[in-house]
């Protein structure tokens, strides 16, 4: 029997009180942590598979069960499956700053998400805020690392301030950490928050390059916005502007305001845009919204926050409790 709290209305046993806050803090980190599933944008391959005796969908099925078993232990990886004209290769990557629960979370909903918005196309890619899956069947048209698959900019725009040389510092920074952390790096200067990932399977220079390529397309696509997301084939970037300050945002979401003003560029086998352009090899399209790019070094913001906003609800919880049960002691009498 536990210890009870007291009052001359209320007389609850601690241990339950203590199970309420444990539902409550799951309840609050749950919602701060599910962002990262969020769709960013969508490329299907114009054309189907043609597959009456059932061969590449086996082929697919089996990719994506090895694809989804591996993300709870890495966050990059690649096989392929079939074999012949029926070999289909394919890929996920997680963001670097995601834990693996959350990786393999990701991850997991892929298979079904791309079906649902690809079908059977013979190449798709998905990309959500913290992971992407990626698939081609043998024969599919490469496209070059370099090329833009999707851009997104904020809609609020700032001129002076010294915005520009922040963002290029800031940008400069970027481009050599990304080099020496080995394919992932995020980090601030004066309240411009960078993050930079490239493919698992690039090597530290073309990385560097690829992320400068990135670097410039914002800063010719963006302007003066002060947030954008730029999406090349072998890498991505994002920044975020606070001129007053961060505000909260999850280590697991990418958590900045943007517009939906977000276009992209044809290449040879991937277009995106939020008016479904298509390509050569793909039409794209975007989940409407834009969005930035998370910190690692906000975890600690955001655990406090989650604890206190859990600390809040529970104690709303037992106040209610209390009422109740004065209310009831009163009809009693």
């Amino acid at each position: 029997m536990g210890f009870l709290v007291s009052s001359s209305s209320c007389s609850i046993p601690i241990s339950k009180l203590f199970i309420l806050f444990l539902l409550c803090l799951a309840s609050v980190s749950k919602c701060a942590a599910s962002d990262y599933k969020t769709l960013v944008y969508k490329g299907c391959a114009k054309q189907s598979l043609v597959d009456p005796s059932g061969v590449y969908s086996q082929a697919l099925s089996t990719l994506f069960g090895s694809l989804v078993s591996q993300s709870t232990k890495a966050k990059f990886f690649q096989t392929t499956s079939g074999s012949g004209q029926t070999t289909i290769t394919g890929l996920f990557q997680c963001r670097g700053d995601l834990s693996n629960s959350d990786c393999y979370n990701c991850v997991s909903g892929l298979p079904v998400l791309s079906d649902k918005l690809c079908g059977r196309a013979i190449a798709a890619r998905v990309q959500l805020y913290g992971c992407y899956l990626l698939y081609e069947v043998a024969g599919f048209a490469q496209v070059s690392g370099m090329e833009m698959l999707y851009k997104t900019c904020g809609g609020t725009n700032i001129a002076g301030s010294g915005f520009e040389e922040k963002r290029d510092t800031a940008f400069s920074n970027l481009e050599n950490g990304v080099v020496s952390g080995h394919g992932f790096y995020t980090t601030s200067y004066q309240s411009m928050y960078v993050l930079a990932q490239c493919e698992g399977d690039v090597g530290d220079s073309d990385c560097g390059e690829c992320v400068k390529s990135a670097v410039q397309r914002a800063q010719v696509e963006c302007g003066s916005s002060i947030s954008g997301q730029i999406y090349l084939h072998k890498c991505f970037i994002s920044y975020n502007y606070y001129p007053n300050g961060a505000p909260y945002r999850s280590s697991s979401s990418p958590g900045s305001s943007y517009s939906s003003s977000s276009s992209s560029s044809s290449s040879q086998g991937y277009s995106s845009s939020s008016s479904s352009s298509s390509s050569q090899g793909y039409s794209s399209s975007t989940s409407g919204s834009g969005s930035g790019s998370g910190s690692g070094q906000n975890t600690g913001k955001t655990v406090a926050i989650i604890l206190g906003g859990s600390v809040g609800v529970g104690f709303l919880v037992i106040c209610l409790l209390c009422a109740r049960n004065s209310m009831k002691k009163h009809d009693d009498f």
